[in-house]
């Protein structure tokens, strides 16, 4: 059941937009964003890493990867790779964005992704490992929309865009699992 609107309430917030006249260091974050914008950054810093840890994995599998079926499949992880370092940047743009700074230390780097790193030489067992980290992602990407909801919608649509491609990886290494 839509809620109609009467013409008067589609009105502006005029302290808002008076807000936003000021403090033009922070660039496009106006004081709308409130307390939530270091809770995001920790988020966002947190999803980077993840998907630093996912490109070192994805590489080392592709460059390992052996066996009859491994020329398929290592081209498989290389395009996987390529496609989370490519999440990686628009993470660190966003967080950057955000007055925020990226954390590419690699001093903590697994400890503060939310995936692991897998050294597997099997190639079924690399392709699960790299399955389990994307159902990682998958799940949180999920939380991290949920907990962000209508805070910043900018960065809930970047991790909405990032989210499909996860679950895109997914479907992919579950159907190598089933070859």
């Amino acid at each position: 059941m839509n809620k109609t609107l009467e013409p008067q309430q589609l009105t502006l917030d005029e302290k808002a937009l008076k807000a936003a006249t000021r403090d033009l260091d922070e660039g496009a974050v106006t004081p709308s964003y409130g307390p939530w914008r270091d809770g995001i950054v920790r988020l966002l810093n947190g999803a980077l890493a993840t998907e630093l840890v996912c490109v070192l994995r994805y590489k080392r599998h592709h460059f390992t990867a052996h066996g009859m079926s491994s020329p398929q499949v290592a081209e498989e992880f290389m395009v996987h790779a390529n496609e989370e370092a490519a999440h990686a940047d628009k993470l660190a743009q966003r967080i950057v964005q955000l007055g925020g700074e990226p954390d590419f230390s690699p001093d903590g780097l697994l400890e503060r992704s939310h995936a692991d790193y897998d050294t597997s030489l099997d190639l079924k067992a690399m392709v699960r490992a790299n399955l389990v980290a994307e159902r990682i992602a998958v799940e949180a990407y999920r939380q991290m929309i949920g907990l962000i909801g209508d805070t910043d919608p900018t960065t809930r649509r970047l991790l909405e865009d990032i989210l499909r491609d996860e679950e895109e990886h997914a479907d992919e290494l579950k159907d190598l699992l089933e070859r």
